[in-house]
């Protein structure tokens, strides 16, 4: 149960920082935490019931489903990519503009 309080403070915190945030890249780094605090929390529902790992399972009834951490490592990936397309970007949003923050980027478009 603390895990998932301390997933939801860190939740929180990357909504605080998108909220805040002036730049996108500092949007970008506050989505990222935000990912990660929905990762904690799905995998400490996924072993509510305290199951073993499949390698080390002496039994065949003991074992974890491996379905979600499988799918978390999914979406792990799935972060990274996105993250490293909107990194890149953001490169072409910095030659375009010739700045990073929202406020002036909306500005220039209204232009």
């Amino acid at each position: 149960m603390i895990s998932v309080i301390l997933a939801l403070i860190i939740f929180i915190i990357g909504i605080y920082g998108v909220l805040i945030s002036k730049d996108i890249i500092k949007s970008l780094i506050s989505f990222n935490i935000m990912q990660a605090a929905l990762i904690m929390v799905y995998m400490d529902f996924s072993s509510l019931n305290k199951n073993q790992v499949p390698i080390y399972a002496e039994e065949m009834k003991k074992m974890a489903d491996p379905l979600p951490q499988a799918m978390m490592l999914t979406s792990i990936v799935i972060s990274a990519s996105i993250t490293a397309l909107v990194l890149m970007m953001s490169i072409k949003v910095f030659h375009y503009f010739g700045t990073l923050e929202w406020k002036k980027i909306i500005e220039r478009e209204e232009l």
